[in-house]
């Protein structure tokens, strides 16, 4: 089992690698006008919003314990 911090850090370079994705997904949805993609991209960014504070609580409390 990993450790909770190096498993919230894990899962920050995993969002920061996803929002790039993101990136250009919005693109090619904004260009085609798709509004069902444009909505699938905004449930997404509110997955990794939540999993970004997710991952920050973790990292935080890990400091707070010391």
């Amino acid at each position: 089992m990993l450790n909770p911090k190096l498993k919230a850090a894990l899962q920050l370079v995993s969002t920061l690698s996803a929002v790039f994705g993101l990136r250009a997904s919005f693109r090619d949805a904004r260009a085609n006008k798709d509004k069902l993609a444009l909505a699938d991209l905004i449930i997404t960014t509110l997955g990794l919003v939540t999993g970004t504070a997710l991952a920050v609580r973790t990292l935080r409390r890990g400091e707070e314990q010391k």
